[in-house]
């Protein structure tokens, strides 16, 4: 496995066999494996915003969404894709098929994304919404379950 992808270990391995069809219950139990308050969420945000300033993560586009796949889908991730992306903004609407787990960490300001502050968001599947953060900047690490998403 590459020094990148091991990065994401903590949080597949947080994800892996959440459902996220009940997304209030995936995000407790998503908080119970992985806290985003606590001390490895501290050192994970460390070493990704460290990957995003050299370009390793989230190297395509332009604010107010940057965006990179880190790999697609596979038993080696428990069968998520990873996506990050750094955003101010809103990005473009999107169906999650089989749902969406995402890690949000704050950068710059008191972000939120989709309303809801840094840490673990869900979307249920068969859900679409444009992906939006306001009030400052965040990194978001996307965890599609097969990798699926269908851009609209």
């Amino acid at each position: 496995m590459s020094t990148t992808l091991e990065a994401f270990r903590p949080l597949l391995d947080a994800a892996k066999g959440v459902s996220p069809a009940d997304p209030a219950a995936a995000v407790a139990e998503l908080r119970r494996r992985f806290d985003p308050a606590g001390p490895a969420a501290r050192a994970l945000q460390v070493a990704l915003v460290g990957m995003l300033e050299r370009g390793e993560i989230a190297n395509r586009g332009e604010l107010p969404v940057r965006y990179g796949r880190v790999t697609k889908a596979s038993p080696e991730t428990h069968d998520f894709s990873i996506d990050v992306v750094h955003m101010n903004g809103a990005g473009p609407r999107h169906r999650h098929p089989n749902g969406e787990l995402n890690f949000c960490m704050a950068l710059a300001g008191s972000p939120t994304f989709m309303g809801q502050p840094a840490g673990w968001v869900v979307e249920a599947p068969g859900s679409e919404h444009v992906p939006t953060v306001a009030g400052g900047t965040m990194l978001i690490v996307y965890l599609l379950p097969q990798g699926r998403i269908e851009f609209l």
